[in-house]
């Protein structure tokens, strides 16, 4: 376990259940999209974590509507949803992983799964969502390409992005080593 991302990790109760951060106040008019970075090589920690979050929000403060979105297991959802998932399989064993991207590459455009979940999380009814799995879905799904998605439907709700990389408050490089040299507009949820 790591001492310091545990300490970091550790304050994000008081930052995501403060009236500040759930009321937007002091954004000024900007989106509340937070990601919180991470070394890559801290991924199990973090997911632990996220299921000691989850539970202690669901019990503590079941008067909030907070939604975790593993993105791995909603891209799965996603695929048996439209029938696609043992055919992507089919097609991976058969023709390797770079035909199974281009032909996923239309079916998870970000105007179809978006909406998918939006529409299965209810998210615009939430008071928080959190976002994990990035590293899981990479390269079938872009976090920058999502967040740039979501910003329309869900700007006025508070998101939090876990991120296996580095965010630098400007560029996102997933797991410390793959620059998305995409600006993206989100604050850093803690500084070191």
């Amino acid at each position: 376990m790591n001492e310091t991302l545990q300490r970091r990790l550790n304050k994000i109760p008081d930052i995501i259940l403060s009236d500040d951060f759930l009321n937007k106040k002091g954004l000024g008019g900007d989106l509340c999209f937070w990601i919180f970075d991470y070394a890559p090589e801290y991924e199990l920690q973090v997911r632990d974590y996220l299921a000691f979050l989850d539970g202690m929000l669901s019990s503590k403060h079941s008067q909030l509507k907070v939604v975790h979105i593993n993105l791995l297991e909603d891209m799965i959802a996603y695929l048996k949803d439209r029938d696609l998932l043992e055919r992507a399989f089919d097609l991976q064993k058969k023709k390797g992983d770079a035909a199974l991207l281009k032909a996923l590459k239309g079916p998870l455009h970000m105007d179809k799964f978006v909406p998918f979940l939006l529409e299965h999380h209810n998210i615009q009814s939430q008071d928080l969502v959190l976002f994990s799995g990035v590293g899981s879905v990479w390269p079938l799904l872009r976090a920058h390409n999502l967040l740039n998605s979501l910003h329309a439907d869900l700007g006025h709700v508070p998101l939090v992005l876990f991120y296996p990389g580095q965010y630098t408050g400007k560029d996102l490089t997933l797991f410390n080593r793959i620059q998305s040299n995409n600006y993206y507009r989100a604050f850093k949820l803690l500084s070191e």
